[in-house]
């Protein structure tokens, strides 16, 4: 089934709803664009009062062991236990804004509890050392993705009409940054930040890597998918398949930070069209973030100087978009109030 387009009808519609509203046209700034976009992608010219869910997706990092994080490996394990007891931020947040919460653990390096309230859909425990091996096998590659796809299912499934995608991984940084330097032509330099906050020793050494794994991977890789398996991350890919799978099913997608769009650009370099549903929430701080979204033309809607992942971006910016849809479904027209228009 091949990925739909918003509805241009309903576009035009809000717009012209936009210019008879009470208010200077244009004065809304940005919040008029979002609720014309959302009527769109919902195909209905006053767009009705967005239904998040948030998928949270875990795994390990072979890279870790080359001293590429602030943080030990073991804390991919420990968070999700967090998550589950409701103490990280992306709870409190979740909670907040009313979504759904789901975490999926598709290559966490831990067992689990099958009692565990999450889902379990390991692939394999981590990835592979992306210095000196690929990530993961390209049968692995697509079992993630497929993963991800049964997450975006499982969301709409249970009513959602905007899909946030989390991340957590120590080490994903480097692997988001050596997928972005790929599949948009960067160097690491460019594209390698201090993740959870590594000193600048550590940072050279980042790069090195980067540059190292990509020159690995250069003669093995031919297509974008080969680039997702060879230095990606198994819940870099579950996040990308949520996003095709999302923007199969006519759901638009608000993309969250650095690792996120990493997920993005490789979903949009397997699928182009997946772009048409995809919103970018915020510019993180993770130094790469920016070109990443500037090579998926999007432009994000804050700057927080957020760095934290899990989804925590996106889900800040829910209420901005709940209150640009708010005000274009209940604010009265000029001749609904009987206030002159400038043409009048």
């Amino acid at each position: 089934m091949p990925v739909p387009l918003p509805d241009p009808l309903a576009l035009s519609a809000a717009r012209e709803r936009q210019s008879r509203l009470t208010k200077p046209l244009g004065s809304l700034g940005r919040l008029e664009t979002l609720a014309c976009r959302f009527a769109a992608w919902q195909g209905l010219a006053i767009p009705r009062r967005l239904q998040p869910a948030i998928t949270v997706f875990a795994a390990d990092h072979g890279v870790c062991c080359e001293g590429v994080s602030a943080y030990p490996a073991a804390v991919t394990v420990e968070m999700v236990h967090n998550f589950t007891r409701g103490g990280a931020a992306i709870n409190v947040l979740a909670c907040e804004t009313g979504a759904r919460l789901e975490v999926v653990d598709v290559g966490v390096a831990g067992v689990f509890d099958p009692v565990l309230p999450i889902v379990h859909a390991k692939v394999r425990a981590g990835s592979g050392n992306l210095l000196r091996e690929p990530a993961m096998s390209a049968e692995e590659c697509a079992a993630a993705l497929e993963a991800g796809r049964r997450a975006a299912r499982r969301a709409v499934e249970a009513g959602a009409t905007l899909l946030i995608a989390g991340d957590m991984g120590i080490g994903n940084t480097t692997a988001s940054a050596c997928l972005i330097a790929a599949l948009a032509g960067l160097d690491s330099t460019t594209v390698a930040g201090r993740g959870t906050g590594i000193d600048d020793a550590a940072l050279a050494r980042k790069r090195d890597i980067i540059a190292a794994a990509l020159q690995r991977a250069a003669d093995r890789c031919t297509s974008p998918a080969d680039w997702l398996a060879e230095v990606g991350g198994l819940e870099i890919a579950a996040m990308a398949g949520f996003y095709l799978e999302s923007a199969r099913l006519g759901q638009p997608v608000l993309v969250d930070g650095f690792i996120a769009t990493a997920a993005a650009l490789a979903a949009c370099r397997l699928e182009p069209a997946t772009r048409h549903w995809l919103l970018a929430s915020h510019c993180s701080h993770e130094q790469g973030h920016a070109p990443a979204l500037a090579a998926l033309e999007l432009e994000p809607l804050v700057d927080l100087q957020l760095r934290l992942g899990e989804g925590s971006g996106a889900a800040l910016v829910v209420p901005l978009l709940q209150a640009a849809i708010a005000l274009h479904a209940g604010m009265a027209t000029f001749a609904e109030a009987g206030v002159s228009d400038k043409d009048a």
